[in-house]
Parts: structure tokens; C-alpha cells; sequence
């Protein structure tokens, strides 16, 4: 068991040869020593309609090998000289760019607000998982009830779903896909809806960084490869029960209490994600027929991906470009297969549609941040501002919009509950973990954590930051409160999973599993979302809650839409009564 930290986005690191440092025999079983003297691994983006055979042509004379294929979205990854590879390689009319493999992603939840924590300091926000048929009238539905610990969960009650579940509670024909750290498939409150057979881990362990740091930390299992069923970073479990913590009488329950999780693990215990994981989830996720994938997380190594920025080399603009293509493209391709798709929204307090300079990429290796001015037009924050993808922004619970959350006309689809610890100023909830996001916490991190002991007994520090524990005979759960984009999209997550539910129809290319076309969820999903107008006075100053100026966010649009919530707040309860209007 490793000692787990948080790692800020800034810290993301890693290292393609610790990928490779098991040292695989090559052919005639000599030791492949030249993996780790000289070759690195990189991920080659082929360009649309050209001949792949070109682009293989071109990688061998840049002096490359390729290892393995991602054809759904022509992307290869490849082996080559640790230097000049990417800019040769790039110069082939078959090849669009490539990219190193290495971190392009972070989770942006918020670490747990310790009281010890608010004494010591202000935490700064991040800057960077068979019943009838239901006819298109929704004919006959599943339902719930709710959980003990569901009083808890402020969340659940302000996008309706304690009331949804009455008329509809999820159908275990819906598939949610969770592209994140992992998910805890053993936890009490995920077990009942977890999905094993489907589940797939696309990562590697990486125990230490570039710079011989602890990443991952030591590997809990043979050949570094967690099981689908594991998570060893807490954050995708959290996510997985907000969305469908089964309502079982026990512990919470989740926004659509009934439906089926799979883990498509993309990302590192860490919280960083690379590149090929991330496609290969979304794809996998595409062809084996999931409805829905949750994604909490954005692309480092730089926090904006620029096509050609003049403060990046030639080579480091190559490589974004590879990064927007590949990423857009498993995108464009899930959604063709009919998955809705749901992405935080981000944590660096800022619109997305008129963004600061970037001051924290790239973060890898570390120390090499500087300042960027971000063109809009040719920066994208992925997977947040690519296509298809509905953005969601947090809230706390009086509704305002929570100070890290991102926002602005160009990406807010719609707002959800992400927590705020700072949300109701002058009353008895200001600064208290009460008005975070509670969720599922697997066992394994919260030890490592530090916030239970051996015994499974909650430690002072896990008092401290509001950890609870439920149990039922010899079976017990744990549950941790976050806030962050990250707790947001999952809750419009488990809505458009229930709108599947009540509305979805027989998948023929995927017998057992219910469809509904992405557009069509979409479009139930902001029609019946509760509107929301802008702040009054528009421009809300966080200063009084201990945040510097820089965080002052003004709402733009009208209560139809606006930058600070969208369509307006998910609703559970308007989108399976209502929904049917707008199919």
C-alpha cells in the first residue's frame, strides 16, 4: 500500500520509460535494453482519408516502430528515438502530428477541506469516473427509495432525484461509463450495479516520475496493472456514486440509483491521465454500447491546448495539435456510436470563453511552466471544450455558483451540484464540509489516507474532514466529502442516464441495452433543466470569502442562458415527467 498525497495539476509527471521498465524480452530473449537507452514511446496521429501504409512509411524513416493501433480513430502508438522524432515524423503528409506519451489529463476535484487545513491556510482551487422495455413514453419504470445517509446529500435533492425516483429510478439497460481513476466495484453501494464483465483498466501503474519522485507509488498488484474492479485514487469512486450508488438501504444512493456502472479506467492513481488511455476508454466505451461516460478531468500537460502558439517550440505545437485531433476524434466517434457525453466544466475560476494566461503549462517535466497568452480561437481546454461534450459547471448549495468553478457563455450547458465550502457566508454552514458533495470512498484509500485505521475505525483526521462510515452486519462503507466540477458532472451525468432509462429503446446492435441518441438526451436534458437567471448585481466578488480579486466572476446571458448556469440546474424529476415532450 503506497502513502497516497495530493498532486496538483502543475505536479503531473511521468516517465514512458517506467512504462517500459519491466524490460520485456525482445525477439531471441535478449533483454530490450534499448527501450531505456535512447526510444520513448509516442502516440502519432494519422491524418483523415491518407494512406496508413504512408504514415507507417514515414514513422520507420523517422527511425520508429509502431506497437499497437488505435484504428476506430487513426491513432498509433509508436516507439522511437527520445528526440527529433515528433517534427520528422510530422513532416509526412500521412501524419497529422504526434505527441509524447505522457500525462494529458488531471482530475480536478478539490482535496477534503480539513478543519486544520482552513486554520493553516486558504486552499487554493486547482488550476487544471430486466424489466419491460421503456417505450418513449416511459410505460413502465423502475423505482427507489432512498438510503440513510441520503439526508446528507444536499446535492440529490436540488436536481430532484429523490422525487425522479418515484416515476423512474434508472433501468439496468443503461450503461454509465466512469473515465476516471477507477471505481471500487466491491464498495457496498457500487457492488449492486457494477458491471465487471464490461469493465477494463487502460493504465499502467507508474510508481515514480522523470525525476525519481513518487507518482502512482509502489504497485498494489503483478505487472502493474489494477483490476477493473479497483481504485486506488478515490476520485472515481466518488464520481461512480453520485452517479448510481444503488439505493439498497444502505449507506447513499445516487442520482439514477439503478443503472449499470463500467469502469473504463483512463486515468492514474495519481489523478493524471495520458493520452492513448483516454481514446482507447472512449472507444471501447462506443463499441461495447455504454449510453452515457462521465468525464471529470482536463488535458495537461498544458492546461490549454494551443495549435500554434508563438510562446511553444515547433515541436510543442505539433504535439497539441496531436493531442486536439486524437481527443476530438474518440469524441466524434462515441458520440456517432450514441454516447451522451458529460465533461466537468473545470476548476481554474475562469470563462472559458475569455481566458487568462496560462501560467501553468506545461507541468511537464516540472519547473518548466510559463506564461502563455491563450488565443481563444486556437486554445481549447479539452475534454470540457470539445465537441459533443456537454459542460457543466458547480454550484454550492444555495444555488451560487462555487467559487473555482469555470464558466461563461461559450461552454456552460448546464450547472449542478459540486460543492462550495465556502457557499453561505454569515450563517452556521459557512467553511463546513456539510456543503461539499458526500460520496463513496473506497476502504483502501481511505487507510492510505489516513482516515480510518486498521480496524476500519474513523481516525480524528477523517472526523475532521467529515468521513462517514456505514454498516450493515460485518459489511461496512465509507464516504468522503469533495467539491469540484469533478462532483458536478456526474449529478448531470445520472440525470441523462435516467433519461435513457424513461425514454430509451431497444439497442439492436447491443441486445440486452437500452439507446437514446445523444442529441435527443441532450436536448431533455437542458430543455427541462430548472432555469436560473444571473446574480443580482451580475458581477459576484468572492473576496469576502477569503478569495483573491482574480476570482470575481460577472454572469452574462438572460434566465433562459447565461455563462453561470447554463440551460440552468439539472432536474431529475423534469426530465422523466417532461422529457417526453422534447423527444
Amino acid at each position: 500500500m503506497r502513502t497516497r498525497k495530493i498532486v496538483p495539476s502543475a505536479l503531473v509527471v511521468a516517465t514512458t520509460v517506467a512504462l517500459l521498465a519491466a524490460g520485456a524480452p525482445a525477439a531471441g530473449g535478449a533483454p530490450a535494453t534499448s527501450v531505456q537507452q535512447g526510444t520513448t514511446d509516442y502516440t502519432v496521429i494519422l491524418e483523415e482519408g491518407r494512406n496508413r501504409d504512408m504514415a507507417i512509411g514515414a514513422i520507420r524513416a523517422a527511425g520508429g516502430e509502431v506497437t499497437r493501433a488505435n484504428d476506430a480513430v487513426g491513432v498509433l502508438t509508436v516507439k522511437a528515438p527520445a528526440s527529433g522524432f515528433i517534427e520528422k515524423v510530422s513532416a509526412s503528409d500521412a501524419v497529422l502530428g504526434a505527441a509524447h506519451v505522457k500525462p494529458v489529463g488531471h482530475s480536478p476535484a478539490q482535496p477534503k477541506v480539513t478543519q486544520e487545513q482552513v486554520k493553516r491556510a486558504e486552499v487554493e482551487s486547482e488550476n487544471k469516473t430486466t424489466t419491460p422495455n421503456a417505450s418513449p413514453k416511459g410505460s413502465k419504470a423502475n423505482t427507489a427509495g432512498l438510503d440513510p445517509l441520503d439526508g446528507d446529500l444536499w446535492g440529490l435533492k436540488m436536481v430532484r432525484s429523490d422525487i425522479a425516483r418515484a416515476k423512474q429510478a434508472g433501468d439496468k439497460r443503461v450503461y454509465v461509463g466512469i473515465l476516471d481513476t477507477g471505481v471500487d466495484g466491491t464498495h457496498p453501494d457500487i457492488a449492486p450495479n457494477f458491471n465487471n464483465a464490461l469493465s477494463r483498466n487502460f493504465t499502467i501503474d507508474i510508481p515514480f516520475d522523470s525525476d525519481g519522485g513518487e507518482f502512482d507509488g509502489p504497485c498494489e498488484f503483478r505487472g502493474c496493472v489494477d483490476p477493473a474492479n479497483h481504485d486506488d485514487g478515490g476520485h472515481g469512486t466518488h464520481v461512480a456514486g453520485t452517479i448510481g450508488a444503488a439505493a439498497n438501504g444502505f449507506g447513499v444512493s445516487g442520482v439514477a440509483p439503478n443503472v449499470s456502472l463500467v469502469n473504463i479506467r483512463g486515468g492514474q492513481d495519481a489523478g493524471s491521465f495520458f493520452l492513448q488511455p483516454v481514446v482507447d476508454a472512449l472507444t471501447y466505451g462506443a463499441d461495447v454500447g455504454l449510453d452515457v461516460i462521465n468525464m471529470s478531468f482536463y488535458v495537461d500537460p498544458w492546461y490549454m491546448n494551443c495549435k500554434a502558439n508563438p510562446a511553444d517550440s515547433a515541436e510543442e505545437q505539433i504535439e497539441q495539435k496531436a493531442i486536439i485531433a486524437a481527443v476530438q476524434r474518440a469524441l466524434n466517434y462515441a458520440h456517432r456510436k450514441g454516447v451522451t457525453l458529460i465533461g466537468a466544466g473545470g476548476n481554474n475560476h475562469e470563462d472559458l470563453g475569455k481566458p487568462r494566461t496560462d501560467v501553468v503549462s506545461p507541468n511537464y517535466p516540472p519547473g518548466h511552466a510559463r506564461d502563455r497568452a491563450i488565443d481563444n480561437a486556437t486554445c481549447l481546454n479539452l475534454p470540457t471544450e470539445g465537441d459533443h461534450v456537454i459542460s457543466v459547471s458547480a454550484l454550492g448549495p444555495s444555488t451560487a455558483k462555487a467559487d473555482y468553478s469555470n464558466y461563461g457563455l461559450e461552454q456552460a450547458s448546464v450547472s449542478a451540484p459540486g460543492g462550495y465550502f465556502r457557499d453561505g457566508l454569515g450563517t452556521d454552514w459557512y467553511r463546513t464540509n456539510e456543503n461539499l458533495i458526500l460520496s463513496t470512498y473506497p476502504r483502501n484509500v481511505a487507510l492510505a489516507d489516513g482516515a480510518i485505521d486498521a480496524a476500519g475505525e474513523i481516525t480524528p483526521a477523517g472526523l475532521a474532514a467529515g468521513v462517514k462510515k456505514a454498516c450493515k452486519d460485518t459489511t461496512c462503507g465509507y464516504y468522503q466529502f469533495l467539491q469540484g466540477t469533478s462532483m458536478a458532472a456526474p449529478h448531470a451525468t445520472g440525470v441523462a442516464a435516467l433519461i435513457v432509462s424513461q425514454y430509451g429503446k431497444r439497442d439492436a446492435k447491443h441486445p440486452g441495452t437500452l439507446t437514446l441518441a445523444p442529441d435527443k438526451v441532450e436536448k431533455v436534458l437542458t430543455k427541462t433543466a430548472t432555469a436560473r437567471a444571473c446574480p443580482v448585481p451580475r458581477t459576484v466578488s468572492y473576496v469576502p470569502v477569503g478569495r483573491t480579486p482574480e476570482f470575481d466572476a460577472t454572469c452574462e446571458g438572460d434566465t433562459k442562458f447565461n455563462g453561470f448556469y447554463g440551460y440552468g440546474i439539472v432536474d431529475a424529476y423534469g426530465a422523466v415527467t417532461r422529457g417526453g415532450n422534447f423527444i
